[in-house]
């Protein structure tokens, strides 16, 4: 159904206020910030035809309204404006490559890096080469004072988490240190290279913690252990706790646990990869339960007219999509020319 003019402008307020602020949008807010020339009693009479058709919906605990899954789709086919890379953020990315073009695996890592990094969203890289992992990053956090969740990443972007029980007397400020030491001893390891004398090492830095590094250490060594033959690689899986759609720890524990099924996410993308250009899947429309409230926006990537893969970005529904369309296209073009670059040159 096409919108007429005047809903179109509430609906893409609604939308771009939502998206900025996670807060429903309320009339009066609409008519101060978005100058649609018409009164707040009018605004609310086109917010309530909005509601009726189906593009917005009234959370339980406000009066404003949010983008319904219908809304947000009729904003990303019909009103939403592709902006531009800064021209720092196309600088990080043309550089990046520059100094990553030898070998494929370190393109394709530093692909999803970079996704995250510029959006503060999390990336899935879809490819059909594999490599072997190595531990990248562990990060353990305070849920409450008898649970905390250990959150492990390899080299190769795959996640592994688990809930663990603490005594009430650890601190965040003891998993923290416990996380940085980790880190710093243990970063680049492969499971072949975690050696007993670093493990000592480890243990007497960390005696006061010892049941806790225990489930840390099994923990890393199961995600290296079952960590060959990828084909995903994840970047800014952290970005996850920053958004307040995911402060639940559920929705937080069910999202990790699709991130490290990776046949699951390679399943969602494949079907968009190959159909060209950026695509989206808007809440629903991916299919599963454990993607509920999140949204995806895709790209295949490809070389000599043969596809490769496909990059993505994985955030909540209020995800900016417009932003998020903008990236997955400029790192799509540049990712391929670089692809195409390294298998010319391995006589592919």
């Amino acid at each position: 159904m096409t919108l007429d003019a005047r809903k179109q402008n509430v609906l893409l307020a609604i939308i771009q206020d939502y998206i900025a602020t996670a807060e429903p949008v309320g009339s009066r807010t609409i008519a101060r910030k978005y100058k649609l020339g018409v009164s707040p009693a009018t605004i609310r009479n086109e917010m309530a035809d909005l509601e009726e058709l189906g593009y917005i919906e009234q959370p339980h605990t406000s009066a404003g309204r949010i983008p319904s899954g219908m809304g947000y789709r009729y904003y990303v086919d019909r009103l939403m404006k592709r902006g531009e890379l800064s021209g720092e953020e196309e600088k990080l990315v043309l550089n990046s490559y520059l100094t990553k073009v030898q070998d494929i695996g370190q393109v394709l890592r530093r692909t999803g890096q970079l996704l995250s990094q510029i959006t503060n969203y999390t990336a899935v890289v879809l490819t059909n080469h594999y490599g072997k992992g190595k531990f990248r990053h562990i990060q353990l956090v305070h849920l409450n004072p008898t649970q905390a969740m250990m959150i492990v990443v390899t080299d190769a972007g795959a996640v592994h988490h688990q809930i663990i029980e603490i005594p009430e007397s650890i601190r965040p400020a003891d998993l923290e240190t416990i996380s940085s030491v980790l880190n710093q001893k243990m970063q680049g390891m492969s499971l072949e290279n975690i050696r007993l004398t670093l493990v000592k090492e480890i243990y007497f830095e960390l005696a006061k913690q010892k049941h806790i590094l225990n489930m840390a250490m099994d923990l890393i060594q199961e995600s290296l252990a079952t960590d060959g033959g990828e084909k995903i690689y994840l970047g800014g899986v952290f970005n996850i706790l920053d958004q307040p759609e995911f402060h639940s720890i559920e929705k937080v524990k069910t999202l990790l646990s699709l991130l490290e099924q990776e046949a699951k996410l390679a399943e969602i993308m494949v079907g968009v990869i190959d159909t060209g250009g950026v695509t989206a899947k808007i809440g629903d429309e991916i299919e599963n339960d454990q993607m509920k409230g999140c949204s995806m926006v895709m790209a295949g990537y490809s070389a000599g007219g043969k596809a490769l893969g496909g990059i993505g970005l994985i955030g909540p529904t209020r995800m900016d999509y417009a932003k998020a369309f903008t990236v997955v296209e400029y790192m799509t073009r540049n990712l391929s020319l670089v692809m195409e670059r390294l298998l010319r040159g391995r006589g592919s």
